[in-house]
């Protein structure tokens, strides 16, 4: 559902990449094909263009070297404001460092076979990832976001 959508971000500048790698397919993670976002909390978000019922979300963060990224949730709304109808979907920030509510999931080591996240069949327009930096710096990696459902009817 995400493949060449729009995608924006918290980050108006990327230091490195280009935001549209997010969507386009390719999950090499060479230097050409993920985008690298500031320090500190950021985020990338898809407009799936319509409203969908989101099975599930792949993500792939950089994972040529072992880390893990902080805070990562994924968050789904309505409008592109993130005002109308924000539900969080998958959260590991265990001490709502974030303040998003505390998750229950565990941090991971990333591999080039992404995180799967079960998208619980909730339906939303528009996507959100979040992350908070990772174990070797505080900037934040995004090679692939994959979205997996069917138009809302």
């Amino acid at each position: 559902m995400a493949l060449n959508k729009k995608v924006t971000s918290s980050d108006a500048n990327p230091v490195l990449g280009e935001l549209k790698y997010v969507t386009d397919g390719q999950k090499e993670g060479t230097e050409e094909s993920y985008v690298e976002l500031g320090p500190l909390e950021q985020w990338v978000q898809i407009d799936l263009e319509k409203p969908c019922a989101i099975y599930a979300v792949y993500v792939w963060h950089f994972f040529r070297e072992a880390r893990s990224y902080h805070d990562v949730i994924l968050q789904v709304a309505d409008d592109a404001a993130f005002k109308q109808n924000v539900r969080t979907v998958y959260s590991n920030d265990q001490d709502n460092s974030s303040g998003k509510g505390i998750g229950k999931a565990r941090p991971y080591i990333e591999t080039n076979l992404g995180k799967l996240l079960d998208g619980k069949g909730v339906t939303a327009r528009y996507v959100r990832l979040y992350s908070r930096g990772n174990t070797a710096n505080d900037l934040n990696h995004y090679v692939e976001v994959e979205v997996f459902g069917k138009p809302a009817p």
